[in-house]
């Protein structure tokens, strides 16, 4: 059995008296008579409540339950010893699944994600390239129990996307998800090649939390242009006869914003309007932090050399990730959502930081 040395160890990462601390205040102030006065301010305290709720109580029955081990341990009867050995191995379990979640300390790493997918140079390649990386996604968040939702696709004229945006709904899925942002690099023998040449393809992958309270980012409808269109599929085929799909313009920042999946006007909107205020957290958290790698990470040419991960299924099969060297010899594997191994090395890698 692990010594409770390791156990202490994280209780001092997650910070057990401050947390413990927080409850209690954030308790008082929810206990207030006034306190409902303001529903949004109300809102808020009550989501961090919550947490900090679920936080303090799940620490405390780990505690109790590495208490009762270690004093079954010390009983030394050896007719415990196969439960013993059972218990052992799920307080290691738990430690493990302790260690990787005081990894997910951000501000949003609790939240809900929008990852956002852009085909870069290659062509035709490159959208074939980005709707392998939709595919990737959609598998992992499959396998990780996640919702998800397309909001926006933009279809290649040959093949693939040019674009597409995603809602990953779940718990800690912005900071699941946050390691993947970056440049995505492609090497295969092209099927869109009648030489079939080797061909190099490049794709961004944006990672930004989902903003919930509307209060956190506040939007001027005086500072909005809203523009309908007729939505267009690949192929001519489900193109809408009305105006359905939306495009927002946030005219102080220039960002724009469309969506289109959906049937209705009013649910592309609230969509756009999910995204755009997404993208205005991103920014307004970059501008105060003077980082805006943190969030959403600095926009970079989708060119050589900036890729943080490399896929190459020619000549031979190998992915790699150049932050933190770890790769993966079977990239199949990875295509079809295996990417926990990546999330995990760049988090250890990046804890504290």
């Amino acid at each position: 059995m692990r010594s409770r040395p390791k156990s202490s160890t994280y209780r001092c990462v997650f910070d057990f008296a401050s947390q413990e601390a927080l409850l209690k205040q954030l308790d008082e102030e929810s206990q207030s008579p006034d306190f409902w006065n303001d529903p949004e301010h109300a809102k808020r305290v009550m989501k961090k409540l919550s947490v900090a709720r679920e936080d303090v109580e799940s620490w405390q029955k780990f505690t109790q339950r590495t208490r009762d081990a270690l004093e079954l341990a010390h009983l030394g009867d050896e007719s415990l010893h196969s439960e013993l050995e059972a218990e052992t191995a799920a307080v290691e379990a738990e430690i493990d699944q302790r260690e990787f979640a005081a990894m997910l300390s951000g501000d949003y790493d609790r939240d809900d994600a929008l990852l956002a997918i852009h085909a870069g140079a290659g062509g035709v390649d490159a959208q074939d390239w980005a709707q392998m990386l939709q595919r990737m996604y959609l598998r992992w968040a499959e396998n990780h129990k996640f919702t998800t939702e397309i909001l926006d696709t933009t279809e290649g004229e040959e093949a693939g996307i040019k674009s597409v945006t995603i809602a990953v709904d779940g718990k800690y899925a912005f900071g699941y998800l946050r390691p993947e942002k970056g440049v995505h690099r492609l090497v295969r023998l092209s099927p869109f090649d009648a030489a079939h040449r080797r061909h190099t393809s490049f794709a961004l992958v944006e990672v930004i939390p989902q903003v919930e309270d509307e209060a956190e980012v506040n939007i001027d409808a005086n500072d909005l242009r809203i523009d309908v269109f007729r939505s267009s599929g690949a192929g001519g085929q489900n193109v809408q006869k009305n105006s359905t799909a939306v495009r927002l313009t946030h005219l102080p920042t220039g960002i724009v914003v469309t969506c289109q999946n959906e049937r209705s006007q009013l649910q592309n909107r609230a969509n756009a309007m999910r995204v755009l205020r997404a993208r205005l957290l991103a920014i307004h958290r970059a501008r105060r932090e003077e980082e805006l790698a943190e969030l959403k990470g600095e926009f970079q040419k989708i060119e050589w050399g900036s890729q943080i991960r490399s896929y190459v299924l020619h000549p031979y099969q190998m992915v790699k990730d150049h932050r933190t060297d770890y790769e993966v010899g079977n990239a199949q594997s990875v295509l079809d959502g295996s990417l926990d191994g990546f999330i995990d090395a760049y988090l250890r890698a990046n804890v504290g930081g």
